[in-house]
């Protein structure tokens, strides 16, 4: 049974006081709001990106981890009335329609949906067409205002984004929220940043659902790797620079400030690699790869929020990227490119030291 039937009403079991100067405050405020739902045109949104995600040193003597979960158990309290009258309302309309038995409704579908890397002129003909018919969305915290402006008037939005240090929602309650509105029969659409089968916990969700019974389908989106890519005139795969791509997270699933094992293979210099979610380990992650034999002056970028009118690079060789990245003060969502094809790009910023291979080939 999906979890708004088998959870109560969470009772906020500590209650902190909060200093009105501290930076950490601005969470009371936000999750004061009695709807889980966040208007498609209002700043709610960006305020939550500001969750408990700021450097502090302190949170008034309390620990941080202690306060964070018991925001997140007040927050996910407020919001479950809400969440259970809307599946109440859906079910009423799915009998009106002639569409339930006996208490139980015909499954609604459920649409993972990527939103590309930030352009919303980059989505799929598809993809608007599912947004703009979905019941219900559980967006990302990459999935911009132009996008959530396709959302018809009679949806609802609800945010289940993650960042470094905070989530909003843990995976296995995203799990059950997609669950107990499609058991409802509502349309529902997961919306995440990307492709969200490319370091998107698509397959995660998908597999789920399949095995409670619910219909998934996936509608694919432009993978940061290469739409940004495309945006700064890099590519990927070039004849005679480089023969294949490799995709890397950087982080392990168990968290931690040092990457994932980097294999030989991984620093082969015919190769280009891209890094998601590897900012606060790629000072790490740099010196393992030329470790492993890759050049210290191996073209590299850094791109914060690709793609959309935010976007900041930093183009270094590979030696000097972590210093630039720091002083620069890049901040995640931020993705890496590495390799001699970086080079090729209008945007690098350095002299070749020989003839654009572009001409040689």
């Amino acid at each position: 049974m999906a979890l708004l039937h088998k959870i109560p009403s969470f009772t906020p079991i500590h209650h902190f006081p909060i200093n009105k100067n501290h930076p950490i405050s601005s969470i009371s405020c936000t999750t004061s709001s009695t709807s889980p739902f966040t208007e498609k045109h209002s700043l709610q949104r960006y305020q939550r990106d500001q969750w408990v995600y700021q450097k502090t040193t302190s949170c008034n003597h309390i620990p941080c981890d202690d306060l964070r979960g018991s925001i997140r158990e007040d927050d996910i309290a407020l919001q479950l009335p809400e969440l259970k009258k809307l599946v109440k309302v859906l079910k009423e309309k799915r009998e009106s329609e002639g569409k339930c038995s006996e208490g139980e409704c015909v499954k609604g579908d459920v649409f993972l949906v990527g939103t590309g890397p930030g352009d919303p002129e980059l989505l799929t003909v598809k993809a608007v067409r599912v947004i703009k018919s979905a019941d219900l969305l559980l967006y990302d915290r990459l999935v911009s205002n132009d996008v959530l402006d396709l959302v018809g008037d009679h949806a609802k939005l609800l945010y289940v984004g993650k960042t470094a240090g905070y989530h909003s929602r843990t995976q296995e309650e995203i799990h059950e929220l997609l669950l107990s509105f499609a058991e409802a029969g509502a349309t529902v659409v997961r919306l995440k940043g990307g492709d969200p089968l490319v370091f998107g916990r698509g397959g995660e969700e998908m597999d789920f659902l399949q095995q409670q019974g619910i219909h998934v389908k996936v509608i694919p989106g432009i993978t940061a790797a290469s739409g940004i890519a495309a945006e700064l005139g890099i590519p990927l795969t070039h004849r005679g620079i480089a023969n294949s791509v490799r995709f890397l997270t950087g982080h392990s699933r168990k968290g931690g400030t040092d990457p994932l094992f980097v294999s030989e293979n991984a620093a082969d210099p015919d190769s280009t690699l891209v890094v998601y979610m590897g900012l606060s380990t790629f000072p790490s992650l740099s010196q393992k790869l030329m470790h492993h034999g890759l050049s210290p002056q191996t073209p590299a970028v850094a791109i914060e929020r690709g793609t959309t009118l935010q976007q900041r690079t930093v183009f270094a060789e590979l030696k000097d990227l972590p210093e630039k990245i720091a002083s620069t003060g890049l901040e995640s969502p931020t993705l890496l490119i590495i390799g001699k094809v970086v080079e090729l790009s209008p945007f690098w910023p350095m002299p070749t030291k020989q003839e654009s291979s572009l001409m040689q080939t």
